[in-house]
């Protein structure tokens, strides 16, 4: 598989209001690539990725997707070309199946600049990722607990058959048998192909999955590595990542 640099950032700065939250952040995620955004509560981490998908109001900075400029597009010109969103809170349509969830986030196939085919995501092959979901096609999402509508929230955005998945906080509130299969999940969807942008601040479960990692504090990055480099520097994560 050929490096390609998929979303790139330069100078990205983010308001809510009048109060800057982030600071001429420059990072990037390559092809087939696990990438971590680290960092304590309110380090800036959601809003890094809300920002990246065009979800405020106020950013700044240069931000490219495939090579094309989407600093300020909405974020539907953002999902429409392969990026897909997992918010934290879920927001899965409770009234809505498992196979609705499913239908309302399909996309048309997609293919890589030099024409080979991108992962192609139907509700069979998602159902083999979350077995969990397979046994529950008809159930509403209201029904669901929350490490379950956490899947569906994945799985959705995956029927978009994105390039790449800005993950917020997928670890955040599940039970840990959840947390295991999430991390399995992102091992899988790298090795289709698929490269994730996640947000996190359990370092055991960044370790597992990510290749590299941003660490985040106070909306500016302080320490950029490969993941091994992270997990062995013990005074950086004294620093910004232990509570």
């Amino acid at each position: 598989m050929s490096t390609q640099t998929l979303l790139e950032a330069k100078g990205l700065a983010a308001w809510y209001g009048a109060a800057q939250i982030l600071f001429d952040l420059d990072l990037n995620v390559q092809r087939g690539e696990v990438v971590a955004l680290m960092g304590r509560n309110g380090a800036g981490k959601s809003t890094t990725l809300k920002a990246l998908m065009g979800m405020l109001d106020k950013r700044r900075g240069a931000i490219s997707f495939l090579g094309n400029d989407i600093s300020r597009t909405p974020p539907y010109h953002a999902a429409r070309m392969g990026l897909a969103f997992v918010p934290e809170d879920r927001r899965v349509f409770t009234d809505l199946t498992v196979m609705e969830n499913l239908a309302v986030g399909r996309q048309p196939v997609r293919s890589w600049n030099d024409g080979s085919a991108a992962p192609e995501w139907t509700p069979e092959r998602l159902f083999k990722l979350f077995p969990n979901l397979g046994e529950m096609p008809l159930r509403p999402g209201g029904r669901m607990s929350g490490g379950e509508q956490q899947m569906l929230t994945v799985a959705r955005a995956l029927m978009g058959n994105p390039y790449l998945v800005l993950l917020d906080e997928p670890s955040e509130g599940v039970a840990p048998v959840i947390v295991e299969q999430m991390a399995n999940m992102i091992i899988e969807l790298k090795q289709q192909g698929v490269s994730i942008l996640l947000s996190e601040q359990n370092m055991h479960f960044a370790e597992l999955v990510s290749d590299r990692a941003y660490v985040l504090e106070k909306g500016q990055i302080r320490y950029h590595a490969s993941m091994e480099a992270l997990a062995a520097n013990d005074e950086v994560r004294r620093a910004y990542l232990s509570v």
